[in-house]
């Protein structure tokens, strides 16, 4: 009985030892032309293949290339080449993710993957963002809108930023009478449109009773060294205050 308990405790943990991919830095900002090196960890070393992937946000992943720490070089998906990209390994668990030289275009959450033999099922990290940044980017371009009137009715409203940039990542901060708000925001991920731009919607809860006092909100996105702002009010919601600056 003893023997038979041991035993299925034995099969039980090996069942649940999946491995873990730890994947570093979680978000990482870079100016164009710079090298970029991407981390993944993967616990333990099953002679398989690491593989990274590429998801710009709203679309499929797409896989970049595979490399195996026993393998010379790495294999390329469509697409992508040694021209710009390349992996290496530093040990048998620790794999580096390289952008030889980083553009606009680069910009996307990295996965790397690989297969856990124990479990018999591929395994993900956890990802990195990367941004990739360019004094020559233009600004987002802001669109701000009051409370709707049904809204004005009760005690609570919102206010939406929609922001269109040209590359998928952003950081969205609003403002109420000048300081920094840090409740009632929701703020979605980016969604490509047909023109390749990317828009980001962010919510702002307000209490009715503040916009009704004439309060400032203020809408700010920082795109790297790229900000804009929009500003509104209840007597200047038809005529907002925008502003642009690098």
């Amino acid at each position: 009985m003893l023997g038979t308990l041991c035993t299925l405790i034995t099969a039980l943990t090996y069942v649940d030892a999946v491995i873990v991919l730890t994947q570093t830095p979680a978000v990482h900002t870079v100016s164009t032309g710079q090298q970029i090196v991407l981390n993944c960890n993967i616990q333990r070393y099953d002679g398989n293949y690491v593989r990274w992937y590429k998801q710009v946000p709203g679309e499929a992943p797409q896989f970049v290339l595979r490399f195996r720490y026993s393998g010379s070089s790495p294999s390329f998906g469509s697409g992508f080449s040694s021209d710009r990209f390349n992996s290496k390994a530093s040990s048998n668990i620790d794999y580096q993710f390289i952008i030889k030289r980083a553009e606009t275009g680069d910009s996307a959450v990295y996965y790397c993957q690989t297969w856990d033999d124990s479990a018999s099922a591929a395994v993900f990290g956890q990802g990195t963002k990367l941004i990739v940044t360019s004094s020559s980017l233009p600004p987002p371009v802001l669109t701000l809108f009051p409370p709707s009137s049904a809204e004005l009715q009760s005690n609570k409203a919102s206010l939406v930023c929609l922001s269109s940039q040209s590359v998928p990542f952003a950081d969205v901060s609003w403002f109420a009478g000048g300081s920094p708000v840090s409740g009632g925001i929701s703020t979605s991920t980016a969604v490509q449109q047909p023109d390749h731009t990317f828009q980001i919607s962010s919510f702002l809860a307000i209490q009715t009773s503040d916009w009704n006092m004439e309060k400032v909100y203020t809408c700010k996105v920082s795109l790297g060294s790229q900000t804009a702002e929009k500003n509104i009010n209840k007597s200047d919601c038809g005529s907002e205050n925008s502003r642009g600056a690098e």
